[in-house]
This record gives C-alpha cells, structure tokens and sequence, in this order.
C-alpha cells in the first residue's frame, strides 16, 4: 500500500534506513518511530516508494 502523502513517505524511508542499519534507531521521532516498530522493512519499503508528485504534503486525518 503506498502512503497517501508525501509526510507519510518521508517518515517511511526514515525508518526503513533505521531498519537497514543506515541511521539510529534512536534518531528517529514521531510517526517514524512508530513505523519502525510496527511494519516489516518490505512493508516500510512499499510505503516510502512511489511517486511523489501530485501527493498532498500531509494527509488529511480522515483518512
């Protein structure tokens, strides 16, 4: 399921780079930390992929 706006793809790739190794776990904050707990690195994967042209910058909380 790709992410709905571009906040959500940021906070995705911020925890899958945690996941991977590349960063520290302990720099990630809010719903990146969140995301790195609770999804897969394929998942986290599905979700910071994607085109992000045309994507709102924060998603509406509606869903």
């Amino acid at each position: 399921m790709p992410a709905k706006s571009k906040a959500q793809q940021k906070a995705a790739g911020a925890a899958l780079s945690a996941k991977r190794g590349d960063t520290k776990v302990s720099d990630l904050q809010g719903a990146s930390k969140d995301m790195y707990d609770s999804m897969s690195e394929d998942e986290l994967e599905d979700f910071a992929n994607g085109e992000r042209q045309g994507k709102p910058e924060h998603a509406d909380k509606d869903g």
